[in-house]
């Protein structure tokens, strides 16, 4: 009988030890969740602060406890509650070292948890774990973002990416973060666009900006088909944004697809009618394409279809330089409009004045009037030749072209004066 009441009593104390341990994780889960409510009072009410560590302090040691004894190491709740108290413990420490060790701690403890908990029953704590590691890596990599530690912070937001894959904040954070990094290692730069391309498949509020990004990058890595790609997919989905516009006409230009892009220039200034640098950009392109066809008339042969390819070069300068009158309309003192309107104005002029140079000197006569009409053509643009100038002094292109009108005037001394300016400046 007393060797029966004796193992009775061993296993009464084997219980009472489980109940303890119980108890710990209980204990644990209690001052975590009174550090939770103490916490955020202690943003109005300073004075809570010291309570709040101690609850938080009682709770690290309660779950130690839980976690070091066999019968609640593995229960699903400890892992939970673990992976919380940790989460808490890693975004209260300053000290670099030892936060990431509580962060590695929360971190496995938040995947055993998922793991463990097959019936969901702690979806609140997992999700306050998730949240405590996702502001620890957010706000860790701002930090290293605003120090110039573009790698480092590109692997802080990669983590809280990681752990809300559909975060689009965190998926923008890595991409910015990737982009700056590329400059270390130009690897990061497939990085961002891997990141961009996921944003703007998302409800991102700033998807036209993503694009605009996505195209950057390709065109730095000198990417134009990607460019473009991207360009275009973002003025699919926004055809409004006269910002994606743009850069769809500038890569278009680039890559010389001037004929294709105009139809694009046409929707975008109806959708913006006011906005002068679209009407700039569409008389670049016009001014662009009858630049293409000017520079191969020299090598059509049949006289029909020269006559035929020299109208349509004057004709494209005719629209390009409706197109600058127009954004001029807007802004008078655009730069860019002025010096390019002046260009087209005076590119028949410069065309008359070389055929009158090519005529053989029996053709005094001719001569004498192909010149006075190209003269007439030059005045035409002086103008907006001089306004260029006068914005810009310093602009070569803009001397350059002043230089080419005294030329054509046959002003030689202010064509010298334009000359030795553009030296100067070279």
């Amino acid at each position: 009988m007393k060797i029966k009441f004796l193992m009775a009593g061993l296993v009464g104390l084997v219980s009472t030890a489980a109940l303890a341990q119980k108890s710990e994780l209980s204990n644990a889960q209690t001052e975590y969740e009174s550090y939770s409510v103490t916490s955020a009072s202690a943003q109005k009410i300073p004075m809570l602060k010291a309570k709040a560590k101690t609850n938080l302090t009682n709770a690290k040691t309660s779950i130690d406890k839980a976690s070091a004894n066999a019968k609640t190491a593995t229960m699903p709740l400890t892992y939970a509650v673990k992976a919380a108290i940790y989460g808490a413990l890693a975004e209260e420490d300053s000290v670099e070292t030892t936060s990431a060790v509580n962060y590695n701690t929360a971190s496995e403890a938040l995947k055993q948890a998922k793991l463990a908990d097959t019936k969901n029953e702690n979806a609140k704590l997992l999700n306050e774990a998730t949240i405590r590691l996702e502001r620890y890596q957010l706000n860790k990599g701002v930090n290293e973002y605003q120090n110039k530690k573009y790698v480092n912070a590109y692997k802080s937001f990669d983590n809280y990416r990681a752990l809300s894959p559909e975060d689009t904040t965190a998926i923008f954070y890595t991409a910015l973060a990737a982009t700056n990094a590329g400059s270390v290692d130009p690897k990061y730069y497939q990085y961002a666009i891997s990141n961009y391309n996921k944003l703007v498949t998302t409800k991102y509020s700033k998807n036209p900006q993503a694009y605009l990004d996505m195209s950057a990058i390709y065109l730095h890595v000198k990417d134009t088909v990607g460019a473009l790609k991207a360009v275009n997919e973002g003025v699919i989905k926004y055809p409004k944004d006269s910002e994606l516009r743009k850069r769809q006409i500038e890569i278009a230009l680039q890559t010389g697809k001037q004929n294709d892009i105009i139809s694009s220039v046409e929707t975008a200034i109806a959708n913006d009618p006011k906005n002068k640098t679209l009407y700039y950009y569409s008389g670049l392109t016009y001014s662009q394409i009858a630049d293409a066809d000017f520079a191969n008339l020299g090598k059509i042969k049949d006289p029909a279809a020269k006559a035929a390819m020299r109208q349509k070069v004057l004709d494209n300068y005719v629209k390009a330089a409706e197109m600058y009158k127009k954004g001029l309309e807007i802004d008078p003192n655009y730069f860019e409009a002025n010096l390019n309107l002046g260009y087209v104005l005076m590119r028949p002029a410069i065309d008359t004045y070389n055929a009158a140079n090519s005529l053989p000197a029996n053709k005094q006569k001719e001569y004498e009037q192909q010149i006075a009409k190209a003269g007439a053509q030059f005045d035409i643009a002086k103008p907006y030749l001089l306004k260029a100038v006068e914005l810009n002094p310093k602009s070569i292109d803009a001397l350059t072209n002043m230089m080419n009108y005294y030329r054509g005037k046959k002003d030689n001394a202010n064509a010298a004066k334009m000359k030795a300016q553009i030296d100067a400046l070279k």
